[in-house]
């Protein structure tokens, strides 16, 4: 683990451990089995939806590519990607690395992978922007003009800021810049696995200029937004605290925009918490309640991270072992 994770999970830890102490262990500890294992249960197959739906919009920006793979395998490669992010000790885009590698070991050229999957999460990164910008009218149409919300515009005007600098920086030849480093870093250390990224910039040109396949790759990212909305209603209903959907989506916007602002912090342990407490604090909820919110739905993110990660590593195996089979078979 890098020094810099290390340093974002021990304080992640730390907020994470005040945050309960301050606001009574006992009682959010009482609300979680208030909801019981139905309520976590209902959590995660809400989210199951979420997920198919943010495999289908990745599949839809990656394109058609010879072995394109199918909606099973993105579906798959989402899990993967979700529970690399959730629970190991990297920033939140260690799941983008892992699935490129193994989009490449299903057939597609790693150049075609890495691009795909850059396109789906600056797509996804978009929709969340104006998922969060729905969350800000709701909240101030709920309680009005307020400090949370000025400070909600103000992150989303450099969060916006940032995402077109990027994009442009990538439509410019940021990717282009990017492969021919590392062509010339192969070729000087001696790397042959280098030449691989070669065609980068093109292929991720290829997935922005097809406005049909960028649209339809939105439009189910934002489905899946607005689902959470639903998954938000849903976790509170077992709480105890029933919401309208509006609510739903002001919490979860808000929230997901706390914890997408974390992403240095590994599974922005603290950070998610933080940004349910000031929301549900704005719409009259009790801190405590928050805090259980954020919990079951980090108790969603492991029952179903841990077996994604089994698979991650069961998959790796494989195919490190495909070649050894391959060879032996050949010799017998």
């Amino acid at each position: 683990m890098k020094f810099g994770a290390i340093i974002g999970a021990i304080g992640g830890l730390a907020l994470s451990a005040w945050l309960l102490e301050s606001y009574g262990i006992a009682r959010i500890f009482g609300l979680l089995r208030h909801a019981g294992w139905a309520g976590v249960l209902a959590v995660i197959a809400v989210h199951l939806p979420q997920m198919l739906l943010s495999a289908l919009g990745w599949r839809a920006i990656a394109g058609p590519a010879v072995a394109q793979p199918s909606l099973r395998a993105y579906l798959e490669l989402r899990w993967v990607r979700e529970a690399v992010n959730n629970l190991l000790p990297l920033a939140q885009i260690g799941g983008e690395v892992a699935v490129s590698r193994l989009l490449k070991q299903r057939g597609v050229k790693l150049a075609a992978a890495i691009a795909g999957t850059v396109a789906d999460l600056t797509v996804e990164t978009v929709t969340q922007i104006l998922f969060t910008v729905l969350g800000l009218i709701l909240l101030l149409q709920a309680v009005g003009h307020s400090l949370l919300a000025g400070y909600i515009l103000s992150g989303l005007a450099v969060a916006s800021l940032t995402v077109a600098g990027v994009l442009g920086a990538l439509w410019m030849g940021l990717a282009g810049v990017i492969e021919r480093g590392l062509m010339r870093l192969g070729r000087w250390m001696g790397w042959a696995g280098t030449a691989h990224v070669l065609g980068l910039h093109e292929a991720l040109m290829r997935c922005y200029r097809a406005p049909g396949r960028v649209a339809l790759s939105a439009l189910w990212h934002m489905m899946s937004w607005l689902l959470g909305g639903i998954e938000v209603c849903l976790a509170l209903h077992f709480l105890g605290h029933d919401v309208s959907i509006g609510a739903g989506l002001i919490i979860e916007s808000l929230g997901q925009a706390a914890k997408t602002a974390g992403f240095a912090v590994p599974g922005a342990l603290g950070v998610q918490e933080g940004g349910y407490i000031l929301t549900a604090q704005a719409l009259g909820l009790p801190p405590e309640v928050a805090i259980a919110l954020s919990l079951m739905k980090r108790l969603r993110e492991t029952a179903l991270g841990v077996p994604g990660l089994m698979f991650w590593q069961h998959t790796e195996t494989r195919a490190a072992t495909a070649p050894a089979d391959s060879v032996a078979g050949v010799s017998r």
